[in-house]
């Protein structure tokens, strides 16, 4: 598969207050130097915890918010210096499902408008045509014609995620940034969205930058996986690779932590422990290091690099060959492996 997407060194950083009161500013590192690449008609799943940078990966993408610097190149153009006219025909390109399927609908449009509106703004169908795309596009998602004359507030949130999609649809694009798209709605619904992700998928040859905290939709969903800590991508690889053999130990910490459904099977080893830091003061060396259960001297002194460890499996930590074993190695014998 040829890539469709190709991200390098994309950093973004926030100047915040460090007080109300005393108008110090501080400069928030959201995303450090992120490089990754999508591939035609795969799913690439994006994980980590609240604050890692997930959403800000997506929202640079799609030139929501403006990078620091990096290079976003997508089919051969590199959409970093293009200006908001030269942009535009791009934008139809690259679509995104938000989060909160309320909030991203306008509450004064009626369904039919909120969709028909691309169709307008791109010229893709003319005004008589345009109910009759609608229509197509909500059937396409398991809604019907009914719904096109009624508000945002008469619908359940796992329509409403529903109508995000035919929306994002509807200009016919090539891939689709999907930003916890199932956090706000019932467990119930969740699976029907993710099967309905996977049916256009397969029907319209979309690629996907899936983007969750969920580890069992990811695996479910993913054909590849990135793992995000800090504003840094810290381990990428295939799903099933990265599942089964995870090569960072935060990696391996947040497989621990997914609920086991037997309550008489014991966990190998405890659930990562302790808070992430702030980003505004990362620890120096590795960043995971104080939570680390592998950490030694050289973690505490020198940031490793994402390096692949196995083809293609690419991690960052100094003792990638050690995570797993049980119990880890001593001081005395750890020694950095690739």
């Amino acid at each position: 598969m040829d890539k469709l997407l190709e991200v390098k060194n994309l950093s973004k950083s926030f100047t915040v207050s460090s007080h109300p009161l005393e108008g110090r500013k501080l400069r928030l590192q959201a995303v450090d130097n992120v490089s990754f690449s999508l591939r035609r008609g795969e799913t690439f799943g994006l994980v980590g915890e609240s604050g890692c940078g997930k959403s800000t990966v997506a929202r640079l993408l799609l030139r929501l918010i403006e990078p620091d610097h990096g290079e976003i190149i997508f089919g051969g153009t590199d959409l970093i210096p293009l200006s908001p006219a030269r942009m535009r025909p791009f934008r139809k390109r690259l679509q995104m499902v938000f989060q909160d399927p309320f909030s991203s609908l306008n509450p004064r449009l009626r369904i039919g408008k909120a969709i028909g509106e691309a169709l307008t703004i791109h010229s893709l169908a003319h005004p008589g045509q345009i109910r009759e795309r609608v229509a197509r596009l909500l059937a396409t998602v398991g809604l019907g014609e009914e719904h096109m004359d009624r508000f945002p507030h008469e619908f359940s949130g796992g329509q409403r995620q529903r109508i995000g999609i035919a929306r994002a649809l509807a200009v016919e694009p090539e891939l689709i940034v999907a930003d916890e798209p199932l956090s706000a709605l019932d467990v119930s619904i969740q699976a029907q969205i993710v099967n309905l992700f996977q049916d256009i998928q397969k029907e319209f040859g979309l690629t996907y930058l899936f983007i969750s905290h969920d580890l069992s939709v990811i695996e479910h969903i993913s054909d590849r996986v990135a793992v995000m800590y800090l504003g840094r991508i810290v381990e990428l690889a295939g799903a099933e690779s990265l599942y089964r053999h995870p090569r960072h130990p935060y990696s391996e910490a947040l497989l621990n932590a997914v609920p086991v459904a037997d309550p008489d099977r014991r966990r190998r080893r405890p659930p990562l422990a302790g808070e992430i830091p702030s980003p505004l003061a990362p620890p120096p060396g590795c960043p995971f290091h104080p939570r680390c259960r592998y950490q030694r001297e050289i973690c505490r002194r020198e940031f490793p690099l994402l390096a692949e460890k196995s083809p293609g499996h690419f991690a960052a930590c100094h003792f990638s060959s050690l995570v797993g074993e049980d119990p880890p190695l001593s001081v005395t014998s750890a020694t950095p492996r690739s």
